[in-house]
């Protein structure tokens, strides 16, 4: 099992504050684990609040989205910037919540070929084309979007996580994140 969370070697100035080990210890308790991706950030709590906080927001707050519909997103965001660490943690958040082992991997190798309703689909297309060619997305996208049953509020938060995994894939490509190692057997 590996230990690294990072080839970057950033020094914190001060420990870890009552209310971040307070999340740690939640994140044990409700995963069995404490994602690599906060101890990454944990060298800086602000910056740490600033991630989870929009993580939260973006991934667990009420919204038209299920959570399943979220983590698919970010599988496929991350599938073409090709990011092993949130292929590797949200391909286990697949598995996990649809009950389908098959699934999360179809989904982490080509969302296309995966049994998924026309809403599913029509959100994966517009989340990848905004991940590959932002400057392309027309009315006639949202449109489709829409004819599939979200509402203008749903686009706005499927853009949200697409987005917001576009950066992470990014922060995490470049300090050679590692995913923690109970994520490779979950829900298999």
């Amino acid at each position: 099992m590996s230990s690294k969370v990072t080839a970057l070697q950033i020094d914190s100035n001060e420990s870890l504050s009552e209310k971040t080990l307070a999340y740690f210890d939640l994140c044990e308790e409700k995963l069995g684990l404490v994602p690599n991706v906060l101890k990454a950030y944990s060298f800086d709590e602000t910056k740490l609040r600033a991630f989870t906080d929009m993580y939260n927001d973006l991934m667990l707050a009420d919204c038209g989205l299920t959570k399943l519909e979220r983590e698919m997103i970010a599988v496929a965001v991350s599938a073409v910037n090709r990011c092993f660490y949130c292929l590797t943690a949200h391909g286990s958040a697949v598995r996990e919540l649809s009950g389908d082992p098959a699934l999360g991997e179809l989904m982490v190798m080509n969302y296309r070929v995966a049994d998924l309703s026309e809403r599913q689909r029509a959100m994966l297309d517009f989340a990848v084309k905004l991940t590959e060619r932002p400057a392309e997305i027309l009315e006639s996208d949202r449109q489709a979007l829409r004819d599939a049953g979200f509402s203008d509020r749903d686009i706005w938060d499927i853009a949200s996580v697409a987005a917001f995994f576009n950066m992470s894939n990014r922060v995490a490509a470049a300090s050679d994140m590692r995913p923690n190692d109970e994520y490779h057997s979950r829900a298999r």
